[in-house]
C-alpha cells in the first residue's frame, strides 16, 4: 500500500499555527516575486535548503533580516496599490473563488474581507522539513514529492487491514505535533493514492481498494491525473477520450506512443508497480522573477546576469555540470517568447551567463516592456554521461576554477558578496 499525504492549504495553515485569530476566516498568501537580488549594493542574500524533494524549490532570502517580507501593498504617488499573486488560500477563501495563480487585486474583489498575507518561505520550508524527518520514523520508506506532499509506502510494514487505522494515526500526530491539518489518499498504485487524496479533502482519508481502481476512476475528467497536462489532455481529446475510464478502454493507443504512454496508461489503471522514489536529486535548477515592466535592454540583461549567478551558486552546491540551458520571456502584453540550447561544454560562471545572455538577444525581437525571466539548467552530464567538448577544455578549465573559487566565498559569507560589472 501506497500512501499520499498532502498538506491542506499548507501555506495559509502555516500562518494559522501562530494566529488562533486566522482560524475560520477567508485567508490567502500572496505577494510579489523576491526583488531584492536585483538591488545593487550588498544586501547579503544566503540560500535556505534543509528540504531534499525533487520538486522542492530552496529559498534565497536576506540574511539581515531573516527572511525576505514580500509586502504586497506599494505606495505608488501617495496611493497605495495592491501587486502580486495568490500562492495559497483557505477553504474559506476559495468558497469565494479565490484561486492560486489570482492577481491580489482580483481576489479582494471576489472576497473583500480577505486577509491577504506576505509569504514567508523560510516558515514553510522549516515546518515542510520538520514534517519530513517526522513521518521518516513513522515509515520505512518516505518520498517527499513537494514541499507539502509525501509519498510513504508500508508495504509490509501495516498489514492492508490496518492501513486505514494507521494513516488516521498519522493524520491525527501531525495536527497534534505540528498544528497542521493533512489529507491522504491510499491505494496500491502511487498515482491512483495521489489522485484518491483530492477525494479525501479537507482533512480526511481516502481508501482506493485493488479491487476498486476500476470504478474509482471511471468518471474521473482525464485532466485530473497528475502527468496529464495539456499536450496529453488535447492528444486524448482528438481521440474522444475524455474520462480516465476510457483511457483503460484504449491500451493500443497508449502503447503506439511508446515509453511514455505506456508508462502512463499503466499509472491510470494503477498497476504501475512504481515504489516510492529513494533518488531526490533535482533534475533541473531554475529561478524565475516577475516584476514591473522594464524597457530598458540594460537592466533586463543586467536582471538575466543576476539570475544567472543565483543559479550558478546553486548548480555549484550540487555538484552538476548542467549542458542544457533555458530561458523564458513574458511581455506586459502577455506574449511569451523562449529559447533553449544544448551545449556540451564544463560549467562555469562566464559560460553560464555569456549562454543566457545570448538565448534572450536571440529571442526579443518585439522590444516590448518585459515583466517577467525565467531561466533553467538540466541535462546533467553526469546523469547522461556526456563526453564534453576538449576544443574549449583549457579555458573552460580555468573558468570553472574562477568559478569554484567565488563559490567558496559566496558560501561563507554572502551570495551577492562578488558580482560582475554588468550586474552593477
Amino acid at each position: 500500500m501506497i500512501l499520499h499525504l498532502d498538506l491542506d492549504c499548507f501555506f495559509a495553515s502555516a500562518h494559522r499555527i501562530g494566529n488562533p485569530k486566522l482560524h475560520g476566516i477567508p485567508v490567502a498568501v500572496g505577494g510579489r516575486s523576491n526583488l531584492k537580488i536585483f538591488e545593487k549594493k550588498q544586501v547579503g542574500i544566503k540560500l535556505f535548503n534543509r528540504n531534499s524533494g525533487a520538486f522542492v524549490n530552496p529559498v534565497f532570502y536576506n540574511e539581515n533580516t531573516g527572511d525576505f517580507k514580500n509586502f504586497f501593498i506599494d505606495n505608488i504617488n501617495g496611493k497605495q496599490k495592491i501587486r502580486g499573486i495568490i500562492t495559497t488560500s483557505s477553504y474559506e477563501a476559495r468558497a469565494y473563488g479565490v484561486k492560486t495563480g489570482m492577481s491580489v487585486s482580483e481576489a479582494l474583489g471576489l472576497c473583500p474581507n480577505l486577509t491577504v498575507i506576505p509569504p514567508q518561505y523560510i516558515l514553510y520550508h522549516d515546518l515542510s522539513h520538520r514534517l519530513h524527518m517526522f513521518l521518516k520514523k513513522e515509515i520505512p520508506e518516505i518520498e517527499q514529492f513537494s514541499i507539502d506532499e509525501f509519498f510513504g509506502d508500508v508495504s509490509g510494514w501495516i498489514e492492508d487491514d490496518d492501513v486505514l487505522e494507521f494513516a488516521n494515526y498519522l493524520k491525527k500526530s501531525i495536527y497534534q505535533e505540528f498544528k497542521l491539518p493533512i489529507s491522504i489518499g491510499i491505494s496500491s498504485g502511487k498515482w491512483i493514492a495521489k489522485l484518491a487524496t483530492n477525494h479525501a479533502k479537507p482533512y480526511g482519508i481516502h481508501l482506493v481498494k485493488e479491487s476498486e481502481i476500476s470504478d474509482f476512476i471511471h468518471d474521473i475528467p482525464i485532466e485530473k491525473f497528475p502527468g496529464i497536462g495539456r499536450g496529453y489532455e488535447a492528444r486524448l481529446k482528438k481521440h474522444f477520450i475524455f474520462t480516465l475510464g476510457e483511457v483503460s478502454q484504449n491500451k493500443n493507443l497508449f502503447y503506439q506512443w511508446k515509453k511514455p504512454g505506456i508508462q502512463l496508461y499503466h499509472r491510470i489503471i494503477g498497476d504501475d508497480n512504481e515504489g516510492i522514489s529513494k533518488a531526490n536529486d533535482k533534475k533541473s535548477i531554475g529561478i524565475s522573477r516577475t516584476f514591473d515592466p522594464i524597457k530598458s535592454r540594460q537592466e533586463i540583461q543586467r536582471r538575466i546576469s543576476i539570475l544567472a549567478r543565483h543559479i550558478v551558486f546553486l548548480v555549484c552546491k550540487q555538484r552538476v555540470n548542467p549542458t542544457t540551458y533555458y530561458i523564458g520571456i513574458k511581455y506586459d502584453y502577455g506574449f511569451r517568447v523562449k529559447n533553449g540550447k544544448t551545449i556540451d561544454r564544463m560549467f562555469s560562471e562566464q559560460l553560464c551567463k555569456n549562454i543566457f545572455l545570448q538565448m534572450f538577444e536571440e529571442i526579443d525581437h518585439t522590444k516590448g516592456y518585459i515583466t517577467k525571466v525565467s531561466m533553467s539548467v538540466s541535462n546533467f552530464s553526469y546523469q547522461k554521461h556526456k563526453i564534453l567538448s576538449l576544443i574549449d577544455f583549457d579555458e573552460d578549465n580555468k573558468q570553472k576554477k574562477i568559478t569554484d573559487s567565488m563559490q567558496k566565498l559566496r558560501e561563507k559569507y554572502s551570495l551577492d558578496i562578488i558580482k560582475s560589472g554588468n550586474e552593477l
